[in-house]
């Protein structure tokens, strides 16, 4: 580890380590405009200088350069000051004065840095240069003329996404960032550029002109629209939620986030339930909660009860709901709304064993039966690492377009049972061989044919699990661990027709086949359950409660309440208890507090955050096969669920990104 010297204070930098590094390590702030920690090092903002001895006796871009025994960095010298200041005074030659009109504003580094490290004044008076706007789609708005070109956007495109689709054209003070032919950017990760620009030239659309940083309260928040986990904030005024950002978690969605979690915000406020209705004769009707719940209360339904709980409910409620189902005397839980029946009585073989993080580092990898760019987008980048270090991935399933090299076996499910020789070998010997098994494959018997195939090629052994399930739905591996399943899946519920069958959430099921039951349906939107329910029962989304979620990996990650529901909607808990006493039970708590101390009581890997134990991967059943073409369940990827489906904004994404339907503006 070379020792260097920054303002005085000698320490020791790891090899490889860049002087802007080792500077941060001594605790010195050095401005940058085009370094990016997960980006590669582009080295053409100029601001992050610094004087460097042994060297030229001149100023150096501390990003570009590495650090080496006995260099004596200076980060405030006089030479250094009027260097970046004069980087900063040509940043802002062409740099339009409309902070005020500028979404920026307020968490702009351009404004921060002209502070902390520009001149009082500028020497230019030229005029300025005018750049034309870009097409960059419904999700990103571009005031060009503002481009400093750290061409940030554009290593983000190329090397996490994958997706060439922004480039820079033309030389010198003509430079322009575009996307090429001017298309919109489709990509599933595109408006991650919003948070990457450092001034105003790239921000969102559909927030435009809605608030300013400082007007908003920030809540720590998990993704609900897969089964990643993202860590998300929520940025709240009053009592509407206006902007979903991404936060830091390396183990997780490191800083990214998808499009689909980012802009579903707006959908929070549209086709929302905000009142009890009552099917009577036919028709919903809107009714008070008293007429609702004793309506329900009327049909006595004994223990022939059943719950079905949607792809975004929080855990408590699912207890909640366990809980006064035992009070009735039922066991009948299902969270598979679609209808998969796989094995559910070892949670081992259904979590991402490798983890999110560790997928990075296997070098061979089998992805059966999962679009993984539409169910699970944050884990795609990961994908691309592992390529990056030399992984070798294959596909069983209909083919999709991968952002990295990849092999496609076939989209039939037998093809895992009868590999080519040179892929058999691969994995034979690979020494952190993988396999990701989807929902597309899970509903062909690929759960136990990829128990099979992992026994074959070792894929569990000392130091590394190459052994996973990625599921789609937030809320699958906690209602996994809370008994949300049965033998033969949602099937049994249909085969039982019990008197009461209580949604929670759950928009994607067919209850065209609960045509004897009683459906009490608790949700917060107008959506696919609401139009056949008997009784709509309006509750909080996740925005408006707190909430313990598990992630795919296994992951226990808790979210907090951000802001209100609205009207008469209750938060899901205190329906279910008044649900038990309009059913004549008791349910054994009478607060949020109690029910998630019963849950972690009954279920302690839930009251810790973290990866929850699972023990181990059992042997492969004897004579597993699968069979059957593999088919996608997500058909469009923004609109995956309630929210979604509500949000003006994923709708248009929907129509013009997937559909080629072209919106007009108001002036078209």
């Amino acid at each position: 580890m070379p020792k260097v010297k920054v303002d005085g204070v000698e320490l020791e930098v790891p090899a490889g380590a860049t002087v802007l590094q080792a500077c941060e390590l001594a605790g010195k702030e050095i401005p940058r405009f085009c370094y990016h920690e997960r980006l590669s090092i582009a080295g053409n903002c100029r601001m992050c200088l610094v004087e460097v001895k042994p060297g030229p006796p001149k100023p150096q871009a501390s990003c570009a350069l590495p650090a080496s025994e006995g260099q004596e960095i200076r980060t405030d010298s006089e030479m250094v000051k009027k260097a970046r200041e004069g980087v900063m005074e040509f940043l802002l030659i062409n740099h339009p004065l409309d902070c005020p009109i500028c979404d920026q504003g307020g968490e702009c580094d351009l404004q921060d840095q002209s502070v902390a490290y520009g001149r009082g004044g500028s020497r230019y008076h030229e005029e300025k240069r005018a750049v034309t706007q870009k097409n960059m789609g419904p999700l990103i708005k571009t005031v060009m003329t503002r481009c400093i070109h750290c061409t940030r956007c554009v290593r983000f495109s190329e090397e996490v996404a994958g997706v060439d689709e922004i480039g820079a054209l033309y030389r010198g003070e003509k430079t322009q960032i575009s996307t090429y032919l001017e298309k919109a950017a489709k990509h599933e990760l595109s408006a991650n550029v919003i948070d990457l620009c450092p001034v105003g030239a790239l921000t969102s659309r559909p927030y435009e002109f809605e608030a300013r940083p400082w007007e908003l309260k920030k809540t720590l928040s998990i993704d609900v629209s897969d089964a990643i986990g993202a860590n998300i904030r929520l940025d709240s005024r009053g009592r509407e939620v206006l902007r979903i950002l991404p936060r830091v978690n390396d183990d997780v969605n490191e800083e990214w986030l998808a499009d689909r979690a980012r802009f579903l915000v707006d959908g929070l406020t549209h086709r929302r339930l905000d009142r009890p209705w009552l099917r009577l004769d036919g028709k919903l009707q809107a009714a008070t909660w008293a007429e609702a719940l004793a309506a329900v209360g009327k049909i006595k339904p004994g223990s022939s009860v059943a719950v079905i709980a949607g792809d975004m409910v929080d855990c408590e409620t699912q207890f909640a709901a366990k809980k006064l189902a035992a009070a009735l005397g039922s066991t009948l839980l299902e969270g598979r709304q679609t209808g998969l029946a796989y094995d559910t009585s070892n949670l081992a073989v259904l979590a991402f064993n490798t983890t999110l993080a560790g997928i990075e580092d296997a070098d061979a990898i089998l992805i059966y039966g999962s679009h993984v760019r539409d169910e699970a987008p944050l884990l795609n980048p990961r994908l691309r690492k592992a390529v990056k270090k030399g992984a070798k991935v294959y596909i069983i399933g209909p083919w999709w377009e991968p952002t990295y090299a990849a092999t496609h076996l076939g989209d039939d499910a037998g093809a895992i049972d009868a590999l080519p020789e040179d892929v058999a070998s691969v994995f034979a010997n690979a020494a952190r061989p993988a396999i990701i098994i989807g929902g597309g494959a899970l509903a062909k018997g690929g759960l136990e044919a990829g128990l099979a195939f992992s026994a074959r090629f070792n894929l569990v052994r000392e130091g590394w699990s190459g052994f996973n399930v990625l599921h789609f739905a937030a809320a699958r591996m906690g209602g996994l661990m809370l008994g949300f399943a049965q033998k033969g899946g949602i099937a049994d519920l249909v085969a039982a027709q019990p008197k009461l069958l209580i949604s929670l959430g759950a928009d994607e099921v067919d209850f065209a086949k609960f045509a004897n039951s009683m459906i009490v349906h608790i949700g917060h939107h107008g959506d696919k359950a609401a139009h056949l329910a008997d009784v709509i029962l309006p509750a909080a989304a996740f925005s408006e409660k707190d909430g313990t979620y598990v992630n795919t990996e296994g992951r226990v990650q808790y979210a907090e309440k951000a802001v209100f529901a609205p009207g008469d909607a209750r938060e899901d808990w205190s329906i279910l208890r008044a649900l038990a006493d309009a059913l004549g039970v008791s349910v054994g708590f009478d607060s949020f507090d109690e029910l998630r101390a019963a849950m972690i009581a009954e279920v302690p890997s839930l009251g810790v955050e973290g990866l929850a134990p699972y023990g181990d991967i059992p042997a492969a059943p004897a004579g597993a096969h699968a069979s059957g073409v593999i088919g996608y369940p997500v058909k469009d990827r923004y609109l995956t669920n309630a929210i979604g489906r509500a949000s003006p904004t994923l709708q248009r994404c929907s129509a013009e990104l997937i559909h080629g339907k072209i919106q007009a503006e108001a002036a078209e």
